[in-house]
């Protein structure tokens, strides 16, 4: 078997633009993967279309030994574009592999080691009483775990307040109230806190008992993350902007989380994330998949949840409520969430078929993430 073409399909999405990477062979089996980064979709399909000068007539079956090609082979290494572009071709030649042998990719990852795979989405509104509300909404529809962005605007252009930070208890105390004690909530802080800051958000939310407390602080120094944790009584996550196991090392060795959340589009595919989940058990840490992303993404990441003895819990993205409902038809039986839990998909590798005239109906539309501005003018984190 030989790889004898490589497609790239850029969707329109709403809040960004999905890239996905079709890779074919001279058996008529074919794979797909997803490779998208918010901001940066085109940049990482420029990648993908180099990568496949030296992928064409390579067997498709050599996932290894083509991921040491791209990676090893490439000298200039790392960084989220190219690694992004791995992560794509990586799991449409996993998608090749469980279709030539008849099994859904779990399969070759060691087996299934649970019957289900537990999510989580996300809260839409800005103040506590909108927020609280959203949290019933989902609840009734089935969902036993939530997360939202802990503190200020997230438009473009807008100022982030220092009286921002005060508002964060107002919203996880909202938001407690509304779902109960059994509803898990999880606060996702993008990096925008100094150590000081996050210590002092979190001494704020430890009585709400959040899931996790999610990048507290940027992702760089991981001696500022690990103040942080030893700091307080919740859980720390972190991991959406490392992307690769020589980047989570150093992370897992200190043990400066309790939670990590490598992004199957981002850190190396379903390759490197399930060696990344492998070492993260070895000191007994978890693995929380980060995916915003498209229902590809959402397909790999259940493999690997699937066979990780350490997976946790899995993000899922509802594009129907950022206003985007025609995401669900890019695949042609979407994975379907019942109860907060999906259900081990049976079909041969990564279970799911793209719809190319859907995607097509949808087409690429630039656009940048939000610039989010300190009170002083400064930029920081979106």
């Amino acid at each position: 078997m030989k790889i004898t073409k490589i497609e790239t399909f850029l969707a329109y999405a709403g809040r960004c633009n999905l890239l996905f990477v079709k890779i074919h062979t001279d058996e008529g089996i074919d794979g797909i993967g997803e490779a998208t980064v918010e901001g940066k979709e085109a940049t990482v399909e420029t990648v993908i279309r180099e990568y496949s000068r030296f992928l064409l007539g390579k067997n498709p079956m050599q996932i290894e030994r083509i991921w040491q090609s791209l990676y090893v082979g490439n000298f200039w290494r790392g960084g989220v574009i190219q690694m992004s572009g791995i992560s794509g071709i990586d799991q449409a030649l996993w998608d090749i592999k469980g279709k030539v042998l008849g099994v859904p990719v779990y399969e070759l990852l060691g087996g299934a080691v649970r019957d289900r795979i537990r999510c989580y989405t996300h809260l839409k509104g800005e103040t506590p009483e909108e927020m609280a509300e959203d949290a019933k909404y989902l609840v009734q529809r089935g969902w036993k775990a939530v997360k939202f962005l802990s503190a200020g605007p997230h438009e473009d252009g807008a100022i982030f307040k220092r009286e921002d930070i005060k508002k964060v208890e107002e919203r996880i105390k909202a938001v407690r109230e509304a779902v109960g004690d059994d509803v898990d909530i999880m606060l996702d802080n993008h990096g925008r806190f100094t150590p000081y800051e996050a210590i002092k958000v979190g001494k704020l939310v430890e009585p709400y008992k959040p899931f996790f407390f999610e990048e507290p602080v940027p992702p760089e120094d991981i001696d500022s993350m690990l103040k942080v944790s030893r700091s307080l009584k919740v859980p720390i996550a972190t991991g959406e902007r490392l992307y690769s196991r020589w980047e989570f090392k150093d992370l897992l060795y200190k043990h400066a989380v309790d939670i990590i959340q490598p992004d199957v589009c981002h850190a190396g595919g379903i390759s490197e994330v399930k060696r990344i989940a492998s070492m993260a058990e070895a000191f007994y840490i978890q693995i929380a998949p980060h995916n915003p992303l498209g229902p590809v993404s959402t397909a790999a990441c259940v493999q690997v949840d699937a066979a990780t003895p350490n997976f946790l819990i899995q993000e899922i993205a509802l594009y129907d409520r950022w206003g985007a409902p025609w995401v669900k038809d890019f695949v042609k039986e979407p994975i379907v969430v019942e109860d907060g839990y999906i259900k081990l998909p049976k079909k041969p590798g990564l279970g799911v078929e793209v719809n190319e005239d859907a995607i097509k109906e949808h087409t690429y539309k630039g656009k940048d993430l939000p610039r989010i501005y300190k009170e002083d003018g400064t930029i920081t984190e979106w």
